[in-house]
């Protein structure tokens, strides 16, 4: 047999941003429900490359495949004139064990899937009216977690934080080229938003707990190994609810493991970014934070829903 493989233009054809949005929606649910198979993942740091490559697989029940996916991140390939995300994810039978398809996607269905659940973390615990966006990080992702909450709910001025001005001059224009209005901020400005992404791969917080206003929502998507960190402690301390797409990953490898080792909240002091999307938190005045490490449960969603649509 013949296993086809996918190359990205396939890929992209076929994983149009609403299937993205409602595999992601009902994996994190399952996921919540206790109704998914997720080992722990893979990781392997690169230092002198400042990279990183993740392994991850994932199986939800009743479906009839899963995943084993290879990402890496290499964040000086920009230098080379090369994205910073490769990968690749395989797809098996869950009951055959034959591999179905080889979906060569160059990392892009890693990246829709973070930024799926980004934007479902950004909107589902955030105030209805919250519509400014701080945005931290100026590279593939951020531009991503800002472009697909636009789908979600109406997004109003987006104050983007980035080391180098050019990159976040430059990331305005992109999203000034999608019908949004953005600026250069400092990071105390950024903080202040309605809404605050932060998509790097910081390994100490980027932003100030005290500058984070009462009411605001953050989604933290960069801390997805143990030497990552993008909130600090202080700020879990503050918060009226905080989300976690996995519990026991997020306390070894999320921005609550810092919170925790920090004795800012204890172990237990998350619930399940998926039942949030069934029942929404009602605040107005207390901080949320949504901590997202990727969890192998949405790439076997994705990735399902992506051979689903394949010509038979």
């Amino acid at each position: 047999m013949t296993v086809p493989v996918l190359g990205r233009a396939e890929i992209e054809a076929a994983a149009r941003p609403g299937l993205v949005l409602d595999a992601v929606r009902a994996a994190l649910i399952a996921h919540a429900a206790g109704r998914t198979t997720v080992p722990a993942p893979t990781h392997l740091n690169f230092p002198a490359a400042h990279g990183d490559c993740h392994v991850k697989t994932g199986w939800i029940d009743g479906c009839d495949d899963f995943p084993v996916k290879i990402a890496s991140g290499l964040y000086r390939n920009p230098r080379r004139g090369e994205p910073v995300n490769h990968g690749l994810v395989c797809v098996i039978g869950a009951h055959t064990g034959r591999i179905r398809a080889v979906l060569d996607d160059g990392g892009c269905l890693t990246a829709w899937r973070t930024a799926a659940a980004g934007a479902l973390a950004g909107h589902a615990p955030a105030r209805p009216g919250a519509r400014s966006v701080g945005v931290f990080g100026t590279g593939e992702q951020a531009r991503l977690q800002v472009r697909w909450l636009a789908m979600l709910r109406p997004v109003g001025r987006v104050l983007v934080h980035g080391r180098d001005e050019r990159r976040a001059a430059a990331f305005c224009d992109h999203l000034a080229g999608h019908g949004l209005s953005a600026v250069p901020a400092p990071a105390a400005e950024a903080a202040g938003a309605d809404i605050v992404v932060t998509a790097t791969p910081a390994v100490a917080p980027v932003l100030d707990a005290d500058a984070v206003r009462p009411g605001a929502h953050l989604t933290a998507v960069g801390a997805d190994m143990p030497h990552k960190n993008e909130l600090p402690p202080a700020l879990f301390a503050r918060a009226g609810v905080i989300a976690t797409v996995d519990h026991e990953q997020c306390l070894h490898h999320g921005d609550l493991a810092h919170a925790v080792r920090a004795g800012a909240v204890p172990p237990d002091a998350d619930v399940p970014f998926g039942t949030l999307l069934l029942t929404p938190p009602d605040t107005d005045t207390a901080v949320t934070i949504a901590d997202l490490t990727g969890v192998g449960a949405l790439d076997a969603a994705v990735a399902s829903a992506v051979v689903r649509e394949l010509p038979r």
